[in-house]
């Protein structure tokens, strides 16, 4: 579940932008791979996460990180994930906010609500369907680190350290990560 008091205490904050535009030229490809090798371990440890989007598991979901030159394509039926530089119009919901409110989002660590209020996340489209996968997602109590860690075999330790150390300089160390010092 979302816990407010874990947020931290001001904004988060964004990818400089001289940091983005040098990431305009990469290949999406490799980072859609990683990302889709993670949603799928994500998939196996949480089945019911994408049985707890009810009548909206077909919906598709646009998420933008306001602060990357790329943007996210997110399926729950079957379970598929796309980086594309530009959301197509066939969404049925478009989720906007930096890269560290998303993150934060994700692993539970801010309030939805809270942000769209503050104007940091903005949502547009199926709020129904958005609200399913927020539940969903809560429900889920995803370790980000844990996940993308696991896909590097022996090398997964200092991934996670570095993943994590990443993620403490955006939006502040997790629960989880503190159990592991």
């Amino acid at each position: 579940m979302n816990d407010p008091s874990a947020a931290s205490p001001g904004p988060l904050p964004t990818i400089p932008p001289l940091l983005a535009l040098a990431m305009r030229p990469l290949p999406l490809l490799p980072l859609q791979l990683v990302l889709t090798a993670v949603l799928q371990r994500i998939r196996r440890h949480n089945p019911a996460m994408f049985e707890r989007l009810g009548n909206h598991a077909r919906a598709r979901f646009g998420i933008r990180p306001i602060d990357l030159p790329f943007a996210f394509v997110v399926e729950a039926r079957p379970p598929r994930l796309s980086v594309v530089r530009d959301l197509p119009r066939s969404l049925d919901a478009r989720i906007s906010a930096s890269l560290a409110n998303l993150l934060a989002l994700l692993e539970g660590r801010v309030d939805g609500d809270a942000l769209m209020f503050s104007r940091d996340l903005a949502v547009e489209g199926n709020v129904e369907a958005v609200l399913a996968l927020r539940n969903a997602i809560d429900d889920a109590q995803l370790d980000l680190a844990a996940e993308l860690s696991s896909l590097f075999g022996p090398l997964g330790a200092p991934v996670r350290r570095a993943f994590e150390a990443a993620r403490g300089r955006m939006i502040g160390p997790s629960q989880q990560s503190e159990q592991w010092r």
